[in-house]
């Protein structure tokens, strides 16, 4: 196992692998070494550069980075119930079952860390452990101005805005490296920042049918607060004070609401406290994944 506290960029590059399982095939990267430990997002499409959140959990973990259906180079038939919640579970524990894994952690930030409750709920006998970041319970989250997805909120317009012409398929390179930089700077606690948080090569994307199946079809129904209760393996929930995505509060319900779990709060973040406060994010992970 990696030597926990090893800069993420000496573990070496992301591995890609093509799983073909029972559901299909899908894409996978790979890095860091010891226990295995799943990460993936709702809506991002993942490539050889990796992911900034999934790095850092590869000094204490073997990482497997998945592109879910309709992102990268994932089977996807056209059918919009393949792109739902409840379905990438199933996917999920497909991949791990190919993998001939009795269980793995799995962590995720923002729709991810909803995914992740998801899992929990539905098929918590394949998960050892569960990180959620900057994520919430319910489809609730937005249900005030402090939510930058509340029409109150003095950026909500900006938001939408940016969202929507990130989906042009035909945007430039260019052009959406810098619409992408301004969304994103709208979830930091000192925007400023950007260019010390975001440097590198690590460039997803968005997987548009997946984020536009989870404002249409699983938004508007997402709510597991009643069965978090259910949940029964060690969980850590982490959020950043500022969080204008998935406020405090949210987190703190998780907590609450899942039997033993622990809630680190990190005072000087917003929506990314693993670049925001790197060093007290490693630590509250290392901690817990110990």
């Amino acid at each position: 196992m990696a030597r926990p506290g090893v800069p993420s960029d000496v573990l070496g590059p992301w591995r890609r692998e093509i799983v073909r399982t029972p559901r299909g095939r899908f894409e996978i990267f790979r890095r860091g070494s010891g226990q295995p430990l799943a990460v993936t997002h709702l809506y991002s499409a993942y490539n050889a550069t990796g992911d900034r959140f999934a790095a850092a959990f590869a000094a204490w973990r073997e990482v497997f980075l998945v592109n879910l259906r309709g992102a990268g180079a994932s089977d996807w038939s056209g059918d919009p119930e393949e792109l739902g919640m409840t379905a990438a579970v199933a996917d999920l524990e497909a991949i791990r079952s190919e993998l001939g894994l009795a269980g793995w952690d799995f962590a995720g930030h923002s729709t991810g860390g909803m995914l992740g409750l998801q899992y929990a709920v539905q098929a918590q006998a394949g998960l050892r452990r569960l990180v959620v970041v900057g994520a919430a319970a319910s489809r609730a989250y937005n249900r005030g101005p402090d939510c930058i997805y509340h029409p109150a909120h003095p950026r909500f317009q900006e938001m939408q805005d940016l969202i929507e012409r990130l989906k042009a398929p035909d945007l430039l390179d260019e052009e959406r490296a810098r619409l992408t930089a301004r969304r994103t700077a709208l979830s930091l606690h000192h925007p400023e920042r950007y260019g010390e948080y975001f440097g590198g090569d690590v460039a997803k994307t968005m997987a548009v049918p997946r984020l536009d199946h989870f404002s249409r079809i699983d938004y508007p129904v997402f709510d597991l607060r009643a069965s978090l209760r259910l949940i029964r393996i060690p969980t850590l929930v982490a959020v950043g004070r500022h969080d204008v995505q998935c406020p405090a509060w949210c987190s703190e319900e998780i907590h609450r609401l899942v039997p033993g779990s622990r809630l680190a709060v990190f005072e000087e973040s917003n929506h990314y406290p693993h670049l925001e406060e790197p060093a007290a994010f490693r630590a509250a992970i290392g901690e817990f994944l110990r």
